[in-house]
């Protein structure tokens, strides 16, 4: 067994982040995330707004299958998302007590 912390022991992780520099990546984190809600919400209104031989054009662009694989990647790193901002929540009630 390794003593380093396993990524599924979120607490001990948590004791080895450094609070300002985890409170810097966890902002950059949600900043990403909101952009990349908005610019999705965008394009699916910009696809309405298209007629369906645009589209169906469009989406068959190697532009949109990037589009669309950094999409399942991003999906993919949610638990991790999820698991960072279970960490921050424990360090900030730590260094609130």
């Amino acid at each position: 067994m390794s003593d380093e912390p396993q990524p599924d022991e979120p607490t001990s992780a948590a004791r080895d982040l450094d609070f300002a520099q985890a409170r810097l990546a966890y902002s950059i984190i949600q900043t990403l995330l909101e952009h990349t809600r908005i610019v999705s919400d965008l394009i699916a209104l910009m696809a309405q707004a298209l007629d369906p031989d645009t589209v169906k054009a469009l989406t068959n662009t190697p532009h949109w299958a990037a589009y669309l694989d950094s999409r399942r990647a991003l999906e993919r790193t949610r638990a991790d998302v999820e698991q960072f901002t279970e960490i921050m929540q424990r360090l900030s009630d730590d260094s609130a007590d």
